[in-house]
């Protein structure tokens, strides 16, 4: 049996993060336990003064296949490449240059939502193309 579990990200804006890694992941904001019908309703009901509620988000597959992912406030930035990233599979078993759209058709919709393209490789025969970018914290993701 496999082991369960979560991609965890340090952040400055747990909140910001966990919204747009939910677009680009297709997921959805973790919901509150119940019987809360908020987030905000919970952490008011435990005691958490507001300046502390984008201390932590997390997001999660509807569909309950994928990893959770968890996004914690730490105070210092991002000062050098990932060492561990995520490749968004937006284009499988597609080749050339349609592959090449789709990727290109992922990348403009994210970058209105807070991504930047870093830089495109395309394919050559080895590679079969993808895209580089960054999120709305820097952190590096591919569109592959």
């Amino acid at each position: 049996m496999a082991t369960e579990f979560q991609v965890t990200y340090d952040c400055a804006d747990p909140g910001r993060q966990a919204t747009f890694w939910a677009e680009a992941l297709n997921y959805i904001l973790q919901p509150p336990p119940e019987p809360f019908e908020s987030w905000s309703a919970a952490l008011e009901a435990w005691g958490i003064p507001p300046e502390l509620h984008n201390e932590r988000s997390a997001i999660i597959d509807p569909h309950g296949h994928g990893p959770r992912i968890f996004f914690q406030k730490v105070p210092e930035g991002k000062d050098a490449k990932n060492r561990v990233h995520l490749d968004l599979r937006v284009a499988p078993g597609l080749e050339g240059e349609t592959r090449m759209d789709a990727l290109e058709d992922r990348a403009q919709y994210l970058e209105k939502r807070g991504a930047r393209r870093l830089y495109r490789v395309d394919p050559d025969g080895i590679d079969a193309g993808h895209i580089t970018m960054a999120d709305p914290e820097g952190n590096e993701f591919c569109l592959d």
